[in-house]
């Protein structure tokens, strides 16, 4: 048996296809570029759709495939006519246009509502709520000709199997979905003056929905969630963080957290009808990346991890605080910037590239601590995971176990499981999940670094202050 996970992120599509025991047999990658301008963001929905097909005829010429499923980004709107032909182009989710309207939604219900409905702490731009209003107001021929409005998802599963509909996970942050009910928020259509009747039949993830030339169609995920699923994360204490260009944590959850006006977490709606937790921060890896551009352009990455060897735990004094572009969690300050602190004659290059992934370790530290649930495992993704260096750093520095994936792939293979739900080939997520394999396991050796975390949580309260 073959299950397919398409991953449609924000410049890429990933395919992969594995089997029954989770093996990958064929993994495919399509890049494409958005068409952007200030805060316009946009992309030829159709597009979207021939990148999708073109990776699924390529599948198929090798291989059969049983079942599939599709996860994306949350916030891009596509307009459709009754026919379903977009009468504009997408408006992708990173799309900022919307910020009149988002100020005046917030204005509106105010943080504390659209939280205790949506899970949503704050109420930006990017929300296609502010963006369906946008579109009314300065668009009013286009808003005429809009007879279904669709998030990426929606669009893809409908020109595959023809239905209009969509599932939970993927319209958390809408701002119109309510993540108790698990239905449309009604107070909120009308304030926008958006009928339930333009928007799809919502379904849970991982129901087979119909086919698409001999291949069963399977609701799938958002992708943060399908990523979860993919690397096992699918059961309170166990977290994934994912280290790239940023840092993502995700944290399932029984419940919604109670609403605080200092937390700009957001709680979203899981794949099994609980909840989870999202924490990002916006510079991770790109710190490091950062540093050996400016400092090491001829160094390989596994040699900045070489030469960080050569410096003891807490870097002997130095400090980075990895604010290159702000900083969100736990303190939201867009002002904040980068900065070495507690520099001496004695310091090395070794120690500039050891003190940035020390501070990557203290972010993932304290924004666990922010989020406040127990965990005892971390699965650690993105291209810090490549480095046994950080990956034992981020042990140490939490105190928890952490564990590396065979699999890169998590968004795909998150899929490929929901798809094999969807026809029976597994019992449960939880049961599949059990199937995914670790590469590594790293638990902490007892270092030291209470001294280093609390000159970065001293230095972060004395240099980052939000204005």
């Amino acid at each position: 048996m073959n299950l397919m996970g398409i991953d449609m992120g924000t410049t890429s599509v990933k395919t992969a296809v594995f089997d029954d025991k989770l093996c990958e047999k064929l993994k495919l990658c399509a890049d494409y570029t958005l068409n952007s301008h200030g805060d316009i963001v946009e992309f030829e929905a159709e597009k979207y759709w021939d990148i999708v097909k073109g990776e699924i005829e390529k599948v198929k010429k090798e291989l059969s495939v049983d079942a599939l499923a599709v996860d994306t980004q949350c916030e891009t709107l596509i307009l459709t006519d009754e026919n379903g032909v977009p009468v504009r182009p997408a408006i992708v989710w990173l799309d900022n246009r919307a910020a009149a309207e988002a100020k005046e939604i917030e204005a509106h219900f105010g943080r504390k509502r659209v939280y205790e409905v949506t899970g949503q702490p704050e109420v930006t731009a990017t929300w296609p709520a502010c963006k369906l209003l946008w579109v009314k107001r300065h668009e009013p021929l286009v808003w005429e000709k809009t007879k279904r409005i669709f998030l990426l998802e929606d669009y893809i599963l409908y020109k595959l199997t023809g239905k209009f509909i969509t599932e939970k996970t993927l319209q958390s942050s809408s701002l119109y979905f309510d993540i108790r009910s698990g239905g449309w928020w009604d107070e909120m259509l009308d304030y926008i003056g958006v009928s339930s009747e333009l928007l799809p039949e919502l379904f849970d993830s991982g129901v087979c929905v119909g086919e698409y030339e001999g291949i069963k169609v399977v609701t799938g995920a958002m992708d943060q969630v399908s990523g979860a699923i993919g690397a096992g994360v699918v059961k309170p204490g166990v977290v994934s963080e994912m280290t790239g260009t940023t840092m993502v944590i995700f944290m399932p959850s029984d419940g919604i957290p109670e609403y605080d006006e200092n937390s700009i977490v957001p709680c979203h709606y899981n794949y099994d009808g609980k909840y989870c937790l999202l924490s990002w921060s916006p510079t991770a890896g790109m710190s490091l990346k950062w540093l050996k551009n400016a400092l090491f352009s001829e160094t390989s990455f596994a040699e900045l991890d070489e030469m960080a060897k050569t410096v003891a735990p807490g870097s002997d004094g130095l400090t980075f605080l990895p604010y290159l572009c702000g900083s969100t969690m736990p303190k939201y300050n867009p002002h904040a910037r980068g900065s070495f602190t507690g520099l001496t004659t004695e310091h090395t290059g070794a120690h500039f590239v050891r003190s940035v992934m020390e501070a990557v370790a203290c972010m993932l530290r304290s924004n666990l601590e922010y989020l406040g649930l127990s965990v005892d495992e971390i699965r650690a993704m993105g291209g810090g995971a490549n480095s046994p260096l950080w990956c034992q750093m981020k042990a140490d520095m939490t105190g928890k176990r952490l564990v590396t994936l065979k699999n890169k792939e998590t968004a795909c293979l998150g899929g490929a499981i929901l798809a094999g739900i969807g026809i029976g080939a597994f019992e449960s997520v939880e049961k599949a999940a059990q199937m995914i394999e670790v590469s590594r396991t790293y638990e902490s050796k007892g270092v030291d670094y209470d001294e280093c975390y609390k000159r970065y949580l001293e230095y972060d309260r004395i240099l980052n202050i939000p204005r």
